[in-house]
């Protein structure tokens, strides 16, 4: 299921430009081949996607709760999303845990020019970068970045984070991608992890869940892609990546 993000007329024939309701996806395609959904249909999805989040900050609440002080120095978190609802959806899931998230809902091709600046404002430990993506042609050209809607711009605000990073002498960890990114391009530009290894869609709450983890985990240890893949919808399918040191900062005793 599809949100119609806008149409686009052509002197022959007309195509939306679509935006995945419950996965990371952006497609286009002719208006002729388009069904529009009942809307009870649509809120069917969209409440199992909700219940889905609601059955995950139940149990991560429950863990978090024999020893409430961690949440409270868990590592900060600048989440940038590409899709409104999903940033909305991002904020309350972040909330909830009793994360300190920062959330922004920047286009893809804008997030390289806006990032520095978030980064300076912020100074975050933890950098999400995400929205939606496809492969234009499936099951081809996968080495081609222009074969990809938005990996290119994922790819270069990783670059210019790391940028920031080293010119201001921190170490931050990094997500970015979303459904059927260019796993390996995003990954040499910098990224701990990324999307998608084996270019399949990927769940709207997966850069959540990887963000959280390293958040939660004590800065003296490290987390690798095996730790967190079973949290994961498709596991290292969907999610990839070399690892990061945790960024919760301190523990205290009540």
């Amino acid at each position: 299921m599809f949100k119609v993000e806008k149409v686009i007329k052509g002197d022959k024939n007309s195509f939306a430009i679509l935006k995945g309701i419950t996965v990371r996806i952006e497609a286009d395609s002719p208006l002729e081949d388009l069904e529009i959904i009942e809307k009870n249909v649509v809120n069917e999805h969209v409440q199992i996607l909700n219940n889905c989040i609601k059955e995950r900050i139940k149990i991560c609440n429950n863990q978090y709760r024999k020893n409430r002080s961690q949440i409270e120095f868990t590592g900060k978190i600048l989440h940038l999303d590409g899709d409104k609802k999903y940033s909305e959806k991002s904020a309350k899931y972040y909330k909830e845990l009793g994360l300190n998230a920062i959330v922004r809902n920047i286009p893809e091709n804008k997030q390289p020019s806006i990032i520095k600046g978030l980064l300076t404002k912020y100074q975050p430990d933890i950098v999400v970068i995400t929205g939606h993506d496809a492969m234009i042609k499936n099951g081809r050209n996968y080495n081609d970045i222009y074969n990809y809607r938005n990996s290119r711009y994922f790819m270069k605000t990783v670059l210019v984070a790391r940028e920031w990073e080293k010119a201001n002498k921190r170490e931050i960890a990094i997500f970015a991608g979303a459904c059927q990114s260019f796993f390996e391009a995003i990954m040499n530009s910098g990224a701990n992890f990324a999307s998608s290894p084996a270019r399949i869609l990927i769940d709207f709450i997966d850069p959540l869940i990887v963000a959280e983890k390293i958040a939660t985990t004590e800065n003296y240890k490290y987390i690798t892609i095996g730790e967190i893949a079973t949290e994961l919808r498709d596991g290292m399918n969907g999610v990839g990546g070399t690892g990061s040191k945790g960024k919760k900062a301190s523990i205290t005793s009540q």
